[in-house]
This record gives structure tokens, sequence and C-alpha cells, in this order.
């Protein structure tokens, strides 16, 4: 239960991180680079990638396409904290677990219970009301949060298809995505710099080491929750997604006020029950 707890305050963090660095003039190209320079240190130090089972054979396709949309996604997370708050901005990341499955049905054709369908039921309306209503100042910023949903489900069905790669491990996987989308990152911020006249700074780079640490430990600490829960994996699953609703709706509520209305907390709510409703599905 420690390496779940850890994992859901790494990724919060993540968010929290971006939304502190408001409050200066940053480049989040700069971050997002920076991220992928100690979120690759961290994966070769821990993982030790295996680069020889590297070869033609490997799915360079689906690494090519989640390295571009890895920090693309970020972009629009790091717009989406900005505009829309913390609370929206982690609850449309969580329900993007429905992307994949909707997938799983509509593409894999795997079966498809009525609880699923209830969840899906439940979870529309959930995503309505959490992005209902927003401010003066995030009006018609919703795109950012849907962005962020699409993107992320997206790429949870992609690491999928990574994963029946058994020949392969997942880690080495891991590094190699991260490489590509530490090489598109540092074409990003080149262009920033030569064609917008963005200087380099190093308080980006210091906010990007944050989110890369952080980001890592995400992944480090989840991996190890469904190792140390290896026969509930739903336990790690509801956990993951509940924890990170929940804690990440109490930090943008207390400590940065964001402002929900009573329609904000009811989505909220049926985001949970929505969840839950996947999990239940998945042990029957």
């Amino acid at each position: 239960m420690l390496f779940l707890l850890l994992s859901i305050i790494c990724s919060v963090t993540v968010g929290v991180l971006f939304k502190f660095s408001r409050k200066y003039n940053v480049s989040n190209t700069q971050i997002v680079a920076s991220n992928y320079v100690f979120a690759l240190i961290l994966c070769y130090l821990f993982f030790s990638p295996e680069f020889n089972d590297v070869g033609i054979s490997a799915p360079w396709g689906i690494y090519i396409v989640i390295g571009i949309l890895l920090p693309s996604i970020f972009l629009f997370l790091a717009a989406s904290i900005k505009h829309m708050g913390i609370v929206k901005t982690d609850a449309a990341q969580r329900l993007s677990l429905f992307i994949p499955i909707l997938a799983a049905w509509l593409l894999f054709k795997e079966d498809f219970n009525m609880l699923k369908i209830a969840a899906l039921v439940v979870g529309l309306p959930a995503l309505l009301l959490i992005l209902a209503k927003p401010s003066q100042n995030t009006e018609n910023k919703w795109i950012y949060p849907a962005v962020v949903l699409l993107g992320f489900g997206v790429i949870d069905i992609l690491f999928k298809q990574i994963a029946l790669y058994t020949s392969l491990p997942y880690t080495t996987s891991l590094f190699v995505v991260f490489g590509i989308a530490l090489l598109i990152m540092v074409g990003a911020v080149i262009y920033e710099v030569a064609f917008s006249k963005v200087s380099l700074n190093i308080r980006n780079i210091l906010f990007g080491g944050l989110v890369g640490i952080f980001n890592f430990g995400n992944i480090l600490f989840y991996l190890k929750a469904h190792q140390a829960f290896v026969q509930n994996p739903s336990t790690v699953f509801a956990g993951m997604n509940m924890g990170v609703i929940i804690i990440g709706s109490l930090f943008g509520i207390i400590i940065f006020k964001e402002k929900l209305t009573k329609m904000n907390f009811a989505g909220l709510f049926l985001a949970l029950v929505a969840i839950v409703l996947i999990v239940i599905s998945q042990t029957i």
C-alpha cells in the first residue's frame, strides 16, 4: 500500500509543480524537455534496460508514435492545469481510462458486460459536469483537458500493445520511448530558442528536473505496487485513479483555492462511481 500511496503522491505532485511554476516566467517546452533528461537517467539507473534486445523486431512504429504523443500531451497537461486547474485536469486524465476500455470493445472485440456499460453511462456526464461552467479566464479552454483525456487514453492503448511484445522487457521499451520523446523536445527547444527568441533558463531546468523525478517516481512506484498486489491488480487500478482524483482535488481546492461549482463536485463524485464500476466489472 505504501508504493501505491507514493505513486499517487508523485502523480499529483507533477500537477502541483506545473501549477506552482505559473508564478515564474517559465517555458513549459524547456521544462518538459528537462523532465525527460532526468526520467531517462533514473530509468537507466533503476531499470538497467537491455539494449541488445532492441532490434529490428522491436515495435518501432508504436515507439515513435508514443514518443511524439507523450511530450505533446504533457504540454497540453501543463496548459490545462494553467487554464482549468489541477482538479479538472487530474479528473480528465484519470477518466481517460474509458478510451482503452472502448477500444477493447470496439477494436479488439473483448467482452463488454453491463457494469462496463454502466461505467461509461456514468462517466460521460461525470466528465461534462467536471468541465461545466468554467470561470471567465478559462472560458472555451475546455479543449485542454479534453485533449489530455483523449491523449492519455490513446497512449494507454499503445503502451498495452507494447506490453504484448514479451520478448522485450517493458522497462527497456519505456527507456526507448523516453529517448524519442527527449529528441522531439530538444528539437522543440531549439526551434523556440532560434525562432521565438526564448532564452534557456536554469529555472526551467530545475522545474523540469523535479517534474522528471516525480514523473519517474509515479511510474516506478506504480509498477512496484502492481508487483506487491500481483494477485489483485484491480486494487492498484482503483486506488491509483481514485486517489489522484481525491488528493488532486484537495490540493486544488485547499492550496490553490480553485473554485468549483456544485455541478463540478457532482461530476467528481460520478467519476469515482464510474471507476468503482470498472473495477467491479474486472473482478467478475
